[in-house]
């Protein structure tokens, strides 16, 4: 399964169950970048990061190379969609205050996305790319969850999957490094909320592909005795931030 088919196929699950990121990180961005003209939101997806882009910067466009993932994406008067790849935008040339990618620098090809970013950028622009990895609830369904993640689908994930699991300390970004504060993504969660999430796992679909079951209902007897009778629980990840000055 290719990566467009990948997503493709999950972008309703991604729309309704990934988690949104803290108002903080991006009022840091926002602090962090030169001006408020122009937000740049690589691989959008269906938005998850861009409405909040879209509060703090001037305009803001988003781009994603998967039209069903767009096609779910909330529209506003200051952003623009394209359907193109990360590293051949057809953005502007120094026009860009701040690149964001959220939870996708892992598929794309590195050197070439950051020529593409050095390209459409202005002096001093800001680049972020943020990912996650494991979810943390309890004890007990974190054991059951990553038995899900590391026996079940292990070998569905994709290679570039490590770079999440590494929180994108092994990726060699050529701008002046930036700290950022830490940050955690945390909600508040149903537990239809948290099959949901599993459901948008890429490897949950590629399990799919290749068995021709579902492996999330299986495993839901012990994830729901392990999330008890509780109505919402909160769930938290944490956030790994590379940051650089272009």
């Amino acid at each position: 399964m290719s990566k467009s088919d990948l997503f493709a196929t999950q972008a309703s699950f991604y729309r309704d169950f990934r988690p949104t990121y803290p108002a903080a990180l991006f009022d840091w961005l926002a602090a962090e970048a030169p001006a408020r003209g122009l937000a740049w939101d690589c691989a959008c997806g269906s938005g998850q990061a861009t409405l909040d882009l879209a509060t703090r910067f001037e305009r803001v466009i988003a781009t994603d190379s998967s039209v069903p993932q767009l096609e779910q994406a909330e529209l506003r008067p200051n952003i623009e969609y394209r359907c193109e790849p990360a590293e051949a935008s057809s953005i502007a040339a120094g026009t860009v205050d701040l690149t964001l990618v959220a939870q996708a620098l892992h598929w794309f090809d590195h050197p070439a996305f950051f020529a593409e970013v050095r390209r459409v950028s202005r002096p001093g622009a800001l680049f972020a790319a943020v990912t996650y990895n494991l979810l943390s609830v309890s004890p007990a369904l974190d054991a059951v969850i990553a038995d899900l993640y590391w026996r079940t689908l292990a070998g569905c994930w994709a290679p570039e999957r490590r770079h999440v699991e590494e929180g994108y300390r092994s990726i060699a970004m050529p701008f002046e490094a930036v700290a950022a504060p830490p940050f955690e993504l945390e909600a508040t969660w149903s537990y239809a909320q948290l099959t949901g999430y599993l459901h948008s796992w890429s490897a949950v679909a590629t399990y799919r592909k290749r068995n021709g079951t579902d492996p999330v209902p299986a495993l839901e007897p012990a994830l729901a005795a392990a999330w008890g009778d509780a109505a919402e629980r909160t769930v938290r990840f944490p956030l790994s931030v590379l940051a650089g000055r272009v």
